[in-house]
């Protein structure tokens, strides 16, 4: 066993003893009561239902559904001896032998255009992996409408960080998917929201911000439920999105799922599709998605074969093994 240092262990503690302080109201709020809450202020809580096989069949001869995910990683040491590689997959469930991979590399020994390699700091390393990875995904989706004309398109996460991180392409993958009759829609398998939890705060002044809609979710849906986000709770409505929570497996947590507000008819339908997908004994993130993101994943392992392979020793060993490395 390995020895715990006492002053970590107090702090843990009190950061324990903290949040059962500021949550305890929370915690002890009656269920029926804070689903009523939810009803009166949220939107409402409905009943899904798996879609019959005959719904699915029909799906897949409309061109079936497209997953589409993205990884990155990086390897070497401190800034700016190291590499790093970006990855995006779109693979459908009507081909499922042809995964469309879109790819892209970066460090900041080769400062790009825009960029000046005195003004580079956390935030914005930080807003540029987020750049790589959100236009990667939206052009992954993109070439997946001419390759397999799917009948929707599943992205892995919320709609509104493709807005902020690759606006130019995702205005043209929402309108392609409007003009081709596309369902666009994405699942949020780690909710940062508070939309319950700023209205709770709201309407009782004995609450103070933030409250995550993913703690106190928790346990409050039974397996199977959403609620359907009403435009007037709902954050992300002047973005164009419409909103549901789900409990799409026996796990007591929440996952989130939004769609283009042009598609808003589609909500409940995609929703069911989400829950249809996803094993009940899972952590609730649809199967399809499961396996995108395996896919997609680019390991350690290889990361360093491809840079062992692909790149001379010499360089490889000079610019991006670091000391710990060579441990």
């Amino acid at each position: 066993m390995f020895t715990i240092n006492d002053e970590l262990k107090e702090k843990i503690s009190n950061i324990n003893n903290l949040l059962e302080i500021k949550y305890k109201n929370i915690f002890d709020l009656d269920k029926t009561k804070f689903r009523q809450f939810i009803e009166d202020n949220v939107g409402q809580i409905k009943k899904m239902t798996k879609l019959n096989k005959d719904k699915l069949a029909d799906f897949h001869s409309s061109g079936g559904i497209v997953g589409v995910d993205g990884s990155n990683n990086r390897i070497g040491g401190a800034y700016p001896h190291y590499i790093e590689i970006f990855q995006a997959l779109a693979k459908s469930t009507y081909c499922k032998n042809e995964p469309l991979f879109k790819t892209d590399i970066y460090t900041p020994l080769i400062p790009e255009h825009d960029e000046n390699p005195l003004e580079v700091g956390e935030m914005i390393i930080e807003d540029k992996k987020n750049i790589k990875l959100a236009n990667l995904e939206v052009e992954a989706a993109l070439e997946s409408i001419d390759k397999f004309k799917p009948y929707a398109i599943m992205m892995d996460g919320g709609l509104i960080r493709y807005n902020i991180y690759a606006y130019d392409k995702w205005l043209e993958l929402k309108s392609r998917c409007e003009e081709e009759g596309i369902i666009l829609f994405g699942v949020i398998k780690d909710i940062k929201t508070s939309v319950i939890g700023d209205l709770i705060v709201e309407k009782n002044s004995e609450y103070e911000k933030p409250i995550y809609d993913k703690e106190i979710l928790f346990g409050v849906l039974d397996y199977g439920e959403m609620i359907l986000i009403q435009e007037y709770a709902n954050k992300k409505e002047p973005q164009g999105y419409a909103s549901v929570f789900l409990r799409s497996s026996l796990q007591p947590s929440v996952i989130g799922m939004d769609i283009i507000d042009t598609q808003r008819e589609h909500l409940e339908e995609m929703a069911r599709l989400v829950f249809t997908l996803t094993p009940e004994n899972s952590r609730g993130v649809p199967l399809w998605l499961d396996i995108v993101d395996k896919e997609v994943k680019i390991s350690d392992e290889m990361m360093k074969g491809l840079l062992e392979r692909y790149m001379d020793r010499g360089v490889y060993e000079r610019f991006f093994i670091s000391e710990r490395d060579k441990r």
